[in-house]
């Protein structure tokens, strides 16, 4: 078990949208670009690399194809629910970019209620903001505990 690392929901998502092209397709379909040549221009990903992390995209449930010209075929892409669903992320991302990876943030964005938007994690039962503190694990992977493998008894 330890050579396939733990089972994690983090490594699950990591093997769908965790390499940098993918979020920047999503990035770029959040903004409102569906075309090919959008995204390639957005992202500046190699072309060949784009048509294959679409692909990955679409077989994963998080993009799907529309065709909008017959001859020669040509299609936009959307979030399907799933994708959408990754919104958080790539605002929390944003904002972690903002804070730690960059001199000026490149985009100002606001949210519907008038101020900056500052995404937080928070817990949908009691409203608070959820920190490395605030949360406990409760359960974890048979034959593992929080340090790793534990063999078995």
């Amino acid at each position: 078990m330890a050579d396939r690392g733990r089972p994690c929901s983090v490594a699950a998502a990591l093997s769908v949208v965790g390499e940098r092209w993918a979020l920047l397709v999503v990035r770029e379909l959040l903004f409102g670009n569906h075309r090919f040549a959008d995204i390639a221009r957005n992202t500046a990903a190699p072309r060949d690399v784009l048509t294959a992390r679409l692909r990955h995209l679409e077989a994963a449930g998080i993009v799907e194809r529309r065709r909008y010209q017959d001859k020669p075929a040509r299609y936009s892409y959307h979030l399907t629910e799933a994708g959408r669903d990754l919104a958080g992320v790539v605002a929390a991302l944003r904002a972690w970019g903002d804070r730690w990876a960059v001199d000026e943030p490149p985009l100002a964005v606001q949210h519907d209620c008038g101020h900056p938007f500052d995404p937080a994690v928070v817990c949908r039962h009691c409203g608070r903001e959820a920190t490395a503190r605030s949360l406990t694990i409760t359960k974890q992977p048979k034959g593992w505990d929080l340090q790793g493998p534990v063999a078995a008894s």
